[in-house]
């Protein structure tokens, strides 16, 4: 039994039996075999690993279409995929179009315009003027109630606005002046040319029954 001499140099030392064998590098590669045991258990350990992920991505997308059909119902024409098709309009078809907009209605705010968001302004501007030119509650419990604007504007005329207490300003410094207000031109709101179209075609068709 060969033993390691310890006062010999490092790069002398020799291993005993109980030690790893010396190497012969002459050949220029590996000359033992490869041990297939490894490689079989790893390659059987990947296989299995893959068949159970597929396995749970299959019952887990089958429990989710299940929750998916239980709450949309079952399908129809109008929630099959529809076919790929080249890109254009919609056909002009009645029924679709009646049962997209039937559709469109439920979902929440904001919504996907159908045009170029002309109507849905007038439809704001239309509601603003319901609260602009007429008498409406507030609050009913307290009494509040909201005036047509030119009511309000009237009263501010003859009442007068409240006068805010003077403030003082600090000394100006040098090449500083001091601040003044200008008088917007307009009150910045404006109907839309949309609307002045509308407006024009209503009054074209009124001139027409008169």
């Amino acid at each position: 039994m060969s033993t390691l001499d310890h006062n010999e140099p490092d790069d002398k030392k020799i291993l005993g039996s109980h030690g790893p064998s010396e190497i012969d590098a002459s050949a220029g590669y590996e000359q033992t075999d490869v041990k297939v045991t490894g490689i079989v258990v790893f390659l059987t350990a990947l296989a299995i690993f893959v068949a159970v992920a597929g396995i749970l991505s299959w019952g887990i997308g089958k429990v989710i279409n299940a929750r998916m059909n239980k709450e949309d119902g079952p399908n129809s024409k109008w929630t099959k995929t529809a076919d790929v098709r080249e890109l254009g309009n919609l056909p002009s078809s009645p029924e679709l179009q009646n049962k997209v907009a039937e559709i469109t209605k439920g979902f929440p705010t904001p919504r996907l315009q159908t045009d170029d968001g002309n109507q849905d302004i007038s439809d704001l501007h239309a509601r603003e003027d319901l609260l602009l030119e007429n008498y409406s509650w507030v609050d009913q419990s307290q009494g509040k109630v909201r005036i047509p604007i030119e009511r309000a504007m009237e009263l501010i005329a003859q009442k007068g606005l409240p006068v805010a207490q003077n403030v003082e300003h600090a000394p100006l410094l040098a090449q500083d002046k001091q601040p003044t207000l200008a008088v917007p031109l307009t009150s910045g709101f404006a109907r839309t040319g949309y609307e002045q179209d509308q407006a024009a075609a209503q009054a074209a068709e009124e001139r027409q029954h008169q």
